[in-house]
């Protein structure tokens, strides 16, 4: 099968981690003999030279706002999807998703959305476009499940969402987040992170994006109800995003010192070796319709890191750990905190956790098992048949 996959940010920028899945699935796709190219779209646009990533052709298109920019993409799209035997496309943003659309339409082709996050809820929670860009954004996403031939969702919530809008129950298909089980594995040592930050007491850890959208604040203040009761403990929030300054003020202002540590961005090839120094991993979040949404990139990479997990009760989140974490009420750092000091204090309870999370990664929460349900919906496209795939040709000159 013949498959281009459109992303409309930077797959090779640490800026936009999220575009792991974008980048892992065109791998996993190409590992089981589908020909792929991928289309993405740059913070810094200078031309339209190919690039590879691991063995995948990518084509950067201008992410620039304007009508001349869009009809580029549109024509470099158009000219792509003839080759194509179906068009996969994540997110609603429209640099990439008008493109798809009209492409398919115009040849004839199978599209597919990947609908992992719903964008115009964490849109409104930052709030630092006009409102016009807003609505623009909202109808993309009403309409975008209705104009694929299929799609894929990330969640229970988002699927409800989908049989609103009138997509039929045979068309959605589910596609949670998944780990990379080779990357991140139990067995990777964590020595290094421990000694370039010199912890040698037990580690707490937060991993994610301190964008919007990101609730690195319970977590800070969990660990201050923890600080107040011992100092024998160590935090660490690992990423970046425009609120790290902010959250390092409050760990400032809450006298937290050095028990907790900021890293900032950490490439994500790096991320198994952080995650191997924790000894627990923390997945915070509020109770709103954002996380109410989200399979949480975090938890699986826990998971799969076989780590002892403490997370919020929202959304896919209890779904996810299947028992191989503690599951607290969302939005409550006296609650979370308990949780932690749990964990902390039982370690036959961590030693179970840790297998348990491995075996339920290996089981469920990785690339392979996403990839196969994509490839499922791609089939019903397709008649059930996948086509021969065809040379990856069409990003040459």
């Amino acid at each position: 099968m013949n498959i281009l996959l459109i992303h409309p940010h930077d797959i090779f920028s640490p800026e936009e981690p999220w575009t792991v899945r974008i980048r892992r699935l065109a791998v996993e796709f190409a590992k089981r003999g589908h020909a792929v190219q991928l289309v993405y779209f740059p913070l810094q646009f200078d031309d339209e030279q190919p690039r590879q990533y691991e063995g995948v052709p990518c084509l950067p298109l201008s992410r620039r706002v304007g009508i001349w920019p869009l009809l580029h993409n549109i024509k470099r799209i158009r000219e792509l999807a003839s080759w194509a035997d179906v068009i996969h496309v994540q997110k609603c943003f429209y640099h990439a998703a008008i493109p798809a659309v009209l492409a398919a339409l115009l040849h004839g082709k199978p599209l597919h959305y990947d609908w992992d996050d719903w964008e115009i809820k964490i849109f409104y929670d930052a709030a630092r476009q006009p409102w016009f860009v807003g609505l623009f954004l909202a109808t993309l996403e009403r309409w975008l499940p209705v104009l694929s031939d299929t799609v894929s969702v990330s969640s229970q919530r988002l699927r409800e969402e989908c049989l609103k809008y009138g997509v039929p129950g045979e068309r959605i298909f589910s596609a949670p987040v998944g780990a990379d089980l080779d990357l991140f594995h139990p067995a990777t040592s964590g020595a290094r992170v421990r000694e370039k930050y010199n912890i040698a007491m037990p580690l707490v850890m937060y991993m994610g994006q301190l964008h919007s959208g990101q609730y690195a604040e319970l977590f800070i203040r969990a660990a201050r109800i923890i600080l107040n009761q011992t100092r024998a403990v160590c935090f660490m929030i690992v990423g970046g995003g425009h609120r790290l300054d902010s959250l390092k003020k409050i760990a400032q202002d809450l006298d937290l010192g050095a028990n907790v540590i900021f890293t900032g961005c950490v490439p994500h090839t790096e991320t198994p070796v952080y995650l191997a120094a924790a000894d627990i991993g923390v997945a915070c979040f509020e109770d709103n319709e954002i996380t109410r949404c989200k399979s949480p990139l975090k938890i699986v990479e826990y998971l799969a890191s076989g780590k002892p997990i403490v997370a919020s009760n929202v959304g896919e989140v209890k779904r996810m750990l299947g028992g191989a974490g503690v599951v607290v009420p969302a939005g409550n750092p006296g609650e979370l905190a308990a949780g932690i000091m749990r964990l902390l204090h039982d370690e036959p309870l961590r030693n179970l956790l840790r297998i348990k999370s491995r075996e339920r990664a290996e089981r469920i929460y990785n690339w392979g098992t996403t990839a196969t349900n994509l490839l499922q919906a791609y089939a019903t496209q397709c008649g059930g048949r996948p086509r021969v795939s065809a040379p990856v040709t069409a990003l040459c000159p």
